[in-house]
């Protein structure tokens, strides 16, 4: 019997081996393949899963192109593959699971139930049903001299022949969920192109006060947009002791990332009054304090107040704060230098991976015929907002619908 090898058990590699198992089931038995996950973990779809504990964001229901657009730099690799299975056909997807689906004041899709071990159940239920065999801690090692896939399992280490094979490991964040990394070198040394992993969705190194660090840790900033890099996002964040993390700083992680990377510094310009115009600002704060403080006169002329406050006294300089003109412009636009990106381990998602340059259509390595990669293993990023998930099933679904084309091919 042949064998299709489907390394990893996230949400990339379950749809590959879906969609090879779809394939099975017209095939005459002379035809038929063994369809097997190898995943490193007691169980599959850890990260999947502790990504939906706080609700199950699975995509977004703004228009294709601006759904496409989010992808950036890889926006033209992946348009192709979210227009086989994208936002929508993601949406039918899960209702033929037996999850219903509703689309939140944002834009962003989740489970009617909201959470995501519903859905995982239902999925392994479905694909068990169609003969998918999965098995747990079996870590990938690479291959053997003659090409066969090495294996560690509870038993002892174990070399398996496979027809096809899918690499769907994830990307180097969240390690103690099976996303570790460990991948990179096996592939390089194979002499397939891999962009080094970097962060993305991820907090940032801030040098804050004494004062600002031992007050402000752990407050919300809300109601604020930043800019950096050319993109405007509105949104809230968290300030730690160390710096800032959250959904506002997430989005605007790349240009963050890639400025320090470059050499450059890096500032997340904030408008803390989003809801005013700089010339009302300057006209409200040019107003006669009296005998208010500078703290009662943002407070009652400008709506700034606690950490509001707290970051204009921080990064402003002393004087800019007593002259109405350069303080509404702080207040529109203030610099917070970042140092330094939150380790890979910490972030939500990872950068870099394996080239698409190396790819063929259907995701297969262009050197190695028979190997197909899917997933966050692939060198693209996404904000959060149901995009990472997304892009990891629709690679899934190419790189399994590559696998059928290639079992199919004349021998």
């Amino acid at each position: 019997m042949r064998r299709v090898a489907i390394i990893g058990g996230g949400p990339a590699g379950l749809m590959a081996a879906e969609r090879v198992a779809l394939a099975q089931a017209g095939a005459s038995t002379v035809d038929r393949v063994d369809i097997d996950i190898f995943d490193a973990m007691p169980s599959p779809g850890r990260k999947f899963l502790i990504a939906g504990v706080g609700g199950m964001n699975i995509t977004h229901a703004e228009p294709l192109p601006d759904f496409i657009a989010r992808y950036a730099g890889r926006a033209g690799e992946l348009a192709p593959l979210l227009a086989d299975f994208g936002p929508q056909a993601l949406r039918e997807w899960i209702h033929g699971l037996g999850i219903e689906t509703f689309v939140g004041t944002s834009g962003r899709v989740f489970p009617r139930e909201m959470k995501a071990a519903p859905l995982l159940r239902a999925w392994l239920h479905r694909l068990r049903g169609q003969g998918v065999r999965l098995h747990a801690r079996h870590r990938w090692l690479g291959w053997t001299a003659d090409g066969r896939l090495r294996l560690a399992t509870p038993a002892g280490e174990v070399a398996l022949a496979a027809e096809a094979t899918v690499l769907a490991l994830g990307g180097g964040s969240w390690a103690k969920l099976g996303s570790d990394g460990a991948w990179v070198p096996l592939l390089a040394a194979a002499g397939i192109p891999v962009a080094p992993l970097q962060p993305a969705n991820c907090g940032f190194d801030v040098a804050w006060s004494p004062y600002f660090r031992e007050r402000f840790a752990g407050a919300p900033v809300k109601a604020v947009i930043g800019t950096c890099g050319g993109l405007r996002q509105q949104g809230e964040f968290n300030v730690t002791a160390g710096g800032i993390e959250g959904g506002l700083v997430y989005a605007l992680a790349a240009p963050l990332r890639d400025a320090l990377a470059a050499g450059q510094p890096a500032q997340l310009f904030l408008d803390l009054a989003p809801g005013r115009s700089l010339e009302r600002l300057r006209s409200d704060l040019a107003r006669p304090r009296g005998r208010d403080s500078l703290a009662n006169h943002l407070r009652r002329q400008a709506g700034i107040e606690g950490v509001k406050a707290a970051l204009l006294r921080e990064f402003c300089p002393p004087e800019a704060l007593t002259v109405s003109d350069r303080l509404a412009a702080a207040i529109k636009a203030l610099p917070l230098p970042v140092e330094a990106p939150r380790p890979l381990d910490e972030a939500i998602s990872s950068a870099g991976g394996v080239r698409f340059e190396a790819l063929d259509a259907a995701l297969m390595v262009r050197e190695r015929p028979g190997l197909f990669v899917a997933g966050e293993m692939l060198d693209w990023e996404a904000p959060t907002g149901g995009y990472l998930l997304t892009a990891c099933l629709a690679t899934g679904f190419r790189a399994g619908n590559g696998v059928v084309d290639w079992l199919r091919r004349p021998r």
